[in-house]
């Protein structure tokens, strides 16, 4: 008996599927008719409205696609227009009303005054040399992301000749860690360069813990910065936040997809192109009307968010369309007409075809435009 049953309920089952699965291929067959005879392929685009999540509207609310904007940017594809204001209106907003000029950090002095700003690369330990070069530039850019140097050697030729009297002591910086930025500042930097910056987060560490409170969070120490910069009008603890330079360096096509959102960070001072790694990164010559195309979105974001632009390829100061803009790079030539002596110079990676005169280029056995 439970045997008839069993059999009899599995029979009413399976009459049950026969009849959902001849109905489902009834609706499919209708489905078809409807949109014009056979059943649609996998290479035929989909009727408008199907398969939307989100309440179905159709294509009425779809976003218009066009060739993208990411690395376009969004304030378009010709340079702004430079307004009154003029380039680094933030970062003026940075200097105490109360403070009283010229800085005795001369690349920023140059800034302030609307002049390109150049450098002198060191990566070797060399005291002599290192004063001798303060002569002659806005700035000394001591390499300390690519060069085996250590912070001691840094700190010693900073000592070898202190005082205003001279090129600013900058450092390009392995990272954006507060202990790296203490002992940079401690030992007497008065500006710091941020390599391969990617977003705001990064841009925000670098620009927090390079000034005092309450602009940022840089701690007391007890290094030679303050032996170093004796003398200066107002002391330097006093004076330390307006005369500091933070440098960003946008080189890869992250860093230029947030260009706007590392511009605009509290504390960042300049924006520059690290150019040789930006060509790396993007795999676009700099000769490549694409590569020039970055190079304008950053200097957009740049110019909106009232910082100082540049890039680390001196080659950019002429020649190229937004020369004018180009306001601080990495070498190029000294304010005096000095030329430094050859000093093992290796072959250089850089493009040299952008508007740059035979002999400069890479000085000073630096990264050159990296």
């Amino acid at each position: 008996m439970r045997m008839r049953r069993f059999v009899s309920s599995a029979t009413v089952c399976g009459l049950a599927c026969v009849a959902l699965v001849t109905t489902q291929a009834q609706r499919q067959g209708t489905a078809s008719t409807a949109s014009g005879g056979g059943g649609q392929d996998a290479s035929q685009t989909p009727a408008a409205g199907g398969g939307q999540r989100g309440g179905g509207g159709g294509r009425a609310d779809a976003p218009v696609i066009g060739p993208g904007n990411l690395v376009t940017g969004v304030w378009g594809t010709d340079p702004l227009a430079v307004d009154s204001r003029g380039w680094g209106w933030m970062t003026k907003s940075y200097v105490s009303a109360n403070y009283k000029r010229p800085f005795y950090n001369k690349a920023k002095e140059l800034l302030f005054s609307d002049k390109q700003v150049t450098s002198y690369t060191i990566s070797t330990f060399d005291p002599d040399f290192y004063c001798e070069v303060r002569k002659h530039y806005a700035y000394v850019w001591f390499e300390m992301q690519h060069s085996t140097m250590s912070w001691d050697n840094v700190a010693k030729m900073i000592a070898a000749c202190p005082g205003p009297d001279g090129a600013a002591p900058m450092i390009r910086m392995p990272d954006q860690l507060e202990s790296s930025i203490q002992k940079a500042t401690d030992l007497g930097a008065i500006g710091l360069i941020f390599p391969t910056i990617r977003d705001g987060n990064q841009a925000l560490d670098a620009a927090r813990y390079s000034r005092f409170p309450p602009f940022g969070r840089r701690s007391s120490g007890a290094g030679q910065a303050s032996s170093v910069w004796a003398g200066v009008p107002g002391g330097y603890q006093n004076t330390f936040n307006e005369n500091m330079l933070v440098v960003v360096m946008l080189e890869t096509l992250e860093g230029i997809i947030n260009a706007n959102e590392i511009a605009s960070t509290f504390g960042i001072d300049v924006v520059i192109q690290g150019n040789n790694d930006l060509s790396r990164f993007s795999g676009w010559a700099q000769t490549d009307p694409r590569y020039q195309s970055l190079l304008t979105v950053s200097r957009n974001a740049t110019l909106r968010a009232g910082k100082f632009w540049g890039n680390a390829g001196a080659q950019y100061l002429t020649g190229n369309p937004l020369s004018p803009d180009v306001r601080f790079v990495q070498n190029g030539p000294s304010i005096d007409g000095w030329t430094p002596p050859a000093r093992g110079r290796r072959n250089s990676t850089e493009e040299p075809t952008i508007g740059v005169p035979a002999g400069r280029g890479r000085r000073g056995g630096g990264a050159g435009g990296r």
